[in-house]
């Protein structure tokens, strides 16, 4: 870890021992939120790293400065107050570094209230595993926060950027048997593997970002190639929990209809489960989603044949 890392570390580290506590909202609810004229100028920790207003210099202890000067992720606005480039929210007892609002970027790394409902969904699943793989992990939010029930994490992304910010959440959040790896969805993960966990990116963005876009018309085609390649590697008896968003049209889940045969080829025994009817409203007025009636989040939970 660079000195840049271990000041980002260190700054997780700080804002947990003074009792930091934020809960990460949608880009919307934070866009509005922050419109209201009271919320021009950070006042607190938790508007300078979790509604990541622009702040003076006086609103921060100088030690957290200092740190977030030393990782090189802070800027100053043309008005002579200062931003942060990253955010920390809270998940259950965890800590996680992620992205800044707005996050444009193309290697942007997500957190919000998606990284709830998949958490969510896999405390509900039972079971101790010796092997789990977090494909597309992000943050790494999702594989860290059943880390207690792994003999070993391996936290895997296409993205640089993410796998730097998971390897300081492992760290911050006291986790040690991680692996953290770049890998195209499973090929890069070798060996064994009998939990394979995914939270992938499941909207049409017509900038084709690499980490943003879900893929084909309606941002189906990473969470159905995913659900492929975790059927084939997983051992016997092995387990998929897949989080994921199904855009309905006329009726019909296009995922679940692209994920029949995939599921039916490999025999698995699975329950698929809509989480939430309705959600990002907003994508329906963009081109993609012309024929779109509704978005909903879904779970699928597939085990490969002992």
């Amino acid at each position: 870890m660079n000195s840049q890392d271990e000041a980002l570390l260190e700054l997780g580290r700080a804002l947990r021992s003074a009792g930091y506590h934020f809960i990460t909202v949608t880009p919307e609810t934070h866009r509005r939120v922050n419109a209201r004229r009271s919320s021009e100028t950070a006042r607190s920790l938790r508007e300078v790293f979790g509604w990541n207003r622009p702040f003076t210099a006086e609103v921060l202890p100088s030690p957290m400065l200092a740190l977030l000067d030393r990782a090189r992720m802070v800027e100053k606005q043309p008005d002579g107050r200062l931003r942060s480039l990253v955010r920390y929210s809270s998940l259950g007892t965890g800590l996680y570094l992620h992205e800044a609002y707005p996050t444009s970027q193309k290697d942007a790394v997500f957190f919000g209230p998606d990284t709830y409902r998949f958490a969510s969904l896999l405390a509900r699943v039972p079971g101790h595993f010796r092997r789990a793989v977090d494909v597309g992990c992000g943050s790494g939010a999702g594989g860290l926060s059943l880390a207690h029930r792994v003999d070993t994490l391996v936290l895997a992304d296409v993205n640089e950027r993410a796998l730097r910010f998971s390897r300081i959440n492992a760290a911050l959040n006291g986790v040690s048997h991680v692996e953290v790896l770049t890998s195209d969805a499973l090929g890069g993960v070798p060996g064994e593997v009998d939990l394979v966990i995914a939270n992938p990116p499941y909207l049409v963005d017509e900038g084709a970002r690499t980490y943003r876009d879900g893929g084909g018309p309606h941002g189906v085609d990473l969470s159905v190639r995913f659900t492929r390649e975790a059927m084939r590697r997983l051992s016997p008896g092995g387990m998929l929990v897949l989080y994921s968003g199904a855009p309905v049209v006329d009726g019909e889940d296009q995922l679940r209809a692209a994920l029949t045969p995939v599921l039916a080829e490999a025999r698995a025994l699975f329950q698929y489960e809509e989480l939430d009817p309705d959600v990002f409203g907003e994508e329906l007025e963009q081109r993609p989603y012309a024929n779109v009636e509704r978005i909903a989040v879904v779970s699928l939970v597939a085990t490969r044949p002992a």
